[in-house]
């Protein structure tokens, strides 16, 4: 039997030994990792294909989500998503999904994927292979036609900052933003903005402090359909909570009989994209509008949109 003393001067080579180990397996690790990427080839054959094959209102589908170098391969007029959070993404505008995945790479959760993925989308045909790429097309069941869009129809708003006695200032449009009195963060045009690590395409609207509202009057929003809003404060700025931030509030009202349509509050330290949607009645088009307030609008940077969605899906009810 071994003395403990002997034991403790064999430790600094049990050591050794597994440090070797580790090297060994991260050695092996690194030089097959190299296999498992695509090659240029690999990314200009998908190209290919897609170019002949997609239609348009087609999306892009990225898996896992930072494959990113795939965009600079892939047709431009194609829209890609690949964010953190996009695999549970409905993708509602496109009613087909090409799933560019590249199932080999270390850390690539396929059946994550699958589960966050699939509900209510459809395989049109077998997966195709390129080298290490693998491309499906789905019918999208989570598909809903855009009737109306906000962000679209923004040049032909009226936009006004309104005050609690109903007063209003006009926010004339240049030809590219509509531009209120004040500091020059106060206007409204479509930008690309993150919310939460998802890019959006969404209508800046920063709200102007206190009880003032900053609001775009939108004609023509069609009945008989599900009008949703969709928003958040951009980048980092919703994660603080310093008690001197307020309740950021946005919104959208009936222009003719002043009904609150819908409604979301954000209190500072809630992140992400939050929603809220109601059916409409059928009857005649309606105009909104679309409005943001907040007491202390001090980095309360609110991108959002509103949509009028079409049958296709289940209608949604969140948020109401």
């Amino acid at each position: 039997m071994r003395s403990p003393r002997t034991l403790l001067r064999a430790l600094p080579l049990v050591e050794l030994g597994g440090l070797l180990l580790v090297a060994l397996a991260c050695l092996v690790f690194q030089l097959r990792l190299p296999g498992r990427f695509p090659s240029e080839a690999d990314y200009r054959t998908v190209a290919d294909w897609l170019r002949a094959e997609a239609r348009p209102g087609d999306a892009v589908l990225l898996f896992p989500w930072w494959t990113e170098k795939a965009r600079l391969y892939l047709p431009p007029e194609l829209p890609v998503y690949g964010y953190l959070g996009s695999d549970q993404d409905d993708l509602s505008a496109h009613p087909r999904v090409w799933v560019l995945g590249q199932p080999e790479l270390p850390r690539a959760d396929v059946s994550g994927f699958q589960a966050a993925f699939l509900p209510r989308r459809t395989a049109v045909g077998a997966p195709r292979r390129a080298g290490n790429l693998e491309l499906t097309l789905y019918e999208n069941g989570r598909y809903r036609p855009r009737r109306f869009v906000a962000s679209e129809a923004y040049a032909k708003a009226r936009v006004y900052l309104e005050s609690e006695d109903g007063t209003r200032q006009d926010c004339p449009f240049d030809g590219q933003v509509h531009r209120c009195p004040g500091p020059p963060h106060l206007y409204v045009a479509p930008e690309w903005r993150e919310i939460h690590y998802e890019p959006r395409h969404c209508l800046w609207m920063h709200p102007p402090g206190g009880k003032q509202r900053l609001v775009a009057e939108f004609d023509g929003v069609p009945a008989g359909t599900e009008l949703r809003l969709e928003g958040g404060i951009i980048f980092e700025y919703a994660f603080p909570r310093a008690p001197h931030l307020s309740t950021t509030h946005f919104g959208v009202e009936d222009a003719a009989s002043h009904e609150q349509l819908l409604e979301i509050s954000q209190p500072p330290g809630l992140e992400g994209v939050l929603k809220a949607s109601r059916v409409l009645p059928m009857g005649d088009p309606r105009t909104v509008k679309v409005w943001v307030q907040a007491d202390n609008p001090d980095t309360r940077q609110v991108c959002l949109d509103v949509f009028a969605l079409g049958d296709g899906a289940t209608v949604s009810r969140e948020g109401t």
